[in-house]
C-alpha cells in the first residue's frame, strides 16, 4: 500500500493537488482513499461531492467514505469525536485515581475538543486506515507544512517521552503492586499509568511504522515564489531530519509564460508570471538534483471545482525527471509524477528516488584519524543548524526543528572534534577517546 502525505504551506492548493493525485490514481484502476481532517468547505468543494460525518459516539474515525469517482473515495476525519472518545477512555482508567484524589470525572456533554486534538486523530487515521488493508493508495491531505513536520516527528518524540518517565526498568516490580493494593485496602493507580502507558507506546510504534514504511512519501505543494523558495528549503531539511522522504514538488497554479513559453501581453500579468519563473526555476534545479521530481499544475483561471476540474488538471500535469534535466531518458508532461507521469506514481515500481538518508557512519580513522557521522539534510543552511551532544545521542535542529538521535555504539566512546555542513549533509566528525573505552 502507497501512502502520499501532500502537503505545503499555507494556500498553496494542497487540497486541491491531494485530490488531483487520488482522482488520478483512481482513473488508472487503483482503490484509492482520500483522507482530509479539513473541516471546512475546501475538500467537497474539490471533490464535488460531500462527506458525511461519523456518528457521535459510534468511534469510528470517520463516517462512510464518499465515492467521488469510480475507485476513489474520500472521507473527512472526525477529529472532534475521537478526541472525546479518548478523553472518556483516560477518565475510565483513571478512576481509581480520581477516587483517591476525590475528583469529579467531567460528563460526556463537557468534553470539549481541546487544540492539539486534530494531529493526533490524523495520525490514528492513517494507522487505522493501512490496518483496513482495502486500498491501493492512501492519499492524505495533511495540514499546512510546518505543522505536517512536527505532525510526523511527533510519535517518535512521544515514544522517547514515555521510555524517560517511565522506563522498562520500573515496571520489574509490577508483581508486588497486587499485594501493595491489598496491604493498602485501595487500587494502585501506578498499575493503570503503566498499563495506559504501553498501550499508548504500542499504538505510537504502529503509527511511526506507517509514517517510515517504503511506501510512505511526502508530496510537497507550493506556489512558486520568494517566500515559497525560503519555505521549501528549510521544511525539505526539516523533513529529512525526520526521515521523511520527498517524492515530487507539485508547482501550482502557474501562470502563463512561468515556464519559459510566451509570456502574455498583459504588463501586471507578465510581472507576476516573471516573478514565479524565477522562483520555479530555482526550485526546479535544486530538487532535480536531488532526484525529486517537478510537476507543473497551470492555473485555470479559477478555483478548481469538481471531478472535470481535476480531470483537467491532471490532463495538463507536466512532469520533469532528472533523467530529462540532463538530457536523458527521464519522462515529462502527462500523467504522473514519478518516472513515467503526471501525479500518480508507479505503485508497483516506485524506486524510492528523493528518499531521505539514514545516518550513516563512514571509517576514516586510516585516512584522517576520525569517524564520519553523515545526516543528509538537503536544502539546509549552516545559519539554521544546531548541534549539541547529550551524552549518547546527538540533539540536531534545523531552524525551529529538533530530532534526538541515538549514536552508534562505536561513537559513544569517541569525543566530537569537528562538524560540518558538505555536500548538503551534516558531517560530524568523531576522535576515538581511549579514556572511554571499556576497563578490562
Amino acid at each position: 500500500m502507497r501512502t502520499v502525505l501532500v502537503t505545503g504551506p499555507g494556500g498553496a492548493g494542497r487540497t486541491t493537488a491531494a485530490a488531483a493525485t487520488a482522482l488520478a490514481a483512481a482513473r488508472e484502476g487503483r482503490r484509492v482513499l482520500l483522507l482530509t481532517a479539513d473541516r471546512g468547505p475546501a475538500p467537497e468543494a474539490v471533490l464535488g461531492t460531500a462527506l458525511p460525518a461519523s456518528g457521535p459516539g459510534d468511534g469510528a474515525l470517520w463516517g462512510p467514505p464518499a465515492e467521488a469517482a469510480p475507485g476513489l473515495h474520500a472521507a473527512r476525519i472526525a477529529t472532534g469525536e475521537h478526541f472525546q472518545d479518548r478523553a472518556r477512555d483516560l477518565q475510565d482508567r483513571g478512576a481509581s485515581l480520581f477516587d483517591l484524589l476525590g475528583a469529579s470525572p467531567l460528563d460526556p456533554e463537557e468534553l470539549t475538543e481541546l487544540p492539539g486534538a486534530e494531529p493526533l486523530a490524523l495520525l490514528t487515521a492513517l494507522r487505522a486506515a493501512h490496518e483496513e488493508r482495502a486500498w491501493d493508495l492512501l492519499v492524505a491531505d495533511m495540514p499546512p507544512l510546518h505543522a505536517t513536520v512536527r505532525l510526523l516527528g511527533l510519535p517518535e518524540q512521544l515514544r522517547r517521552y514515555l521510555r524517560r518517565l517511565l522506563p522498562a526498568e520500573r515496571q520489574a516490580a509490577r508483581a508486588l503492586r497486587p499485594m501493595l493494593a491489598q496491604l493498602a485496602g485501595v487500587p494502585m493507580p501506578a498499575q493503570r499509568l503503566y498499563e495506559t502507558a504501553e498501550r499508548l507506546e504500542a499504538e505510537l510504534a504502529a503509527v511511526q511504522d506507517v509514517l517510515e514504511a517504503d511506501g510512505t512519501t511526502v508530496r510537497l505543494v507550493a506556489e512558486p515564489g520568494p517566500l515559497a523558495v525560503g519555505e521549501l528549503r528549510l521544511a525539505r531539511a526539516a523533513l529529512a531530519l525526520q526521515g521523511c522522504r520527498v517524492d515530487a514538488l507539485v508547482a501550482n497554479r502557474l501562470l502563463p509564460g512561468a515556464t519559459g513559453d510566451a509570456a502574455p501581453g498583459d504588463p501586471w500579468l507578465a510581472a507576476l508570471a516573471a516573478e514565479q519563473l524565477t522562483a520555479h526555476k530555482t526550485l526546479h534545479e535544486e530538487f532535480l538534483v536531488d532526484g525529486v521530481t517537478v510537476c507543473e499544475l497551470p492555473h485555470l483561471g479559477r478555483g478548481p471545482r469538481g471531478p472535470h476540474d481535476l480531470t483537467e488538471l491532471a490532463g495538463r500535469a507536466r512532469s520533469t525527471t532528472i533523467g530529462v534535466a540532463a538530457g536523458g531518458n527521464g519522462s515529462a508532461g502527462g500523467f504522473g509524477v514519478i518516472p513515467g507521469g503526471g501525479l500518480t506514481d508507479e505503485l508497483d515500481g516506485w524506486n524510492g528516488a528523493g528518499a531521505a538518508g539514514e545516518p550513516a557512519v563512514e571509517d576514516r580513522l586510516a585516512t584522517d584519524g576520525v569517524l564520519l557521522w553523515r545526516l543528509p539534510l538537503p536544502g539546509a543552511a549552516r545559519d539554521e543548524l544546531d548541534l549539541l551532544r547529550r551524552g549518547d545521542e546527538l540533539i540536531v535542529g534545523v531552524g525551529p526543528f529538533r530530532r534526538v538521535l541515538p549514536l552508534p555504539s562505536a561513537l559513544r566512546r569517541c569525543t566530537v572534534s569537528g562538524a560540518g555542513l558538505r555536500d548538503g549533509a551534516l558531517c560530524v566528525r568523531f576522535t576515538p577517546d581511549p579514556d572511554l573505552w571499556p576497563r578490562p
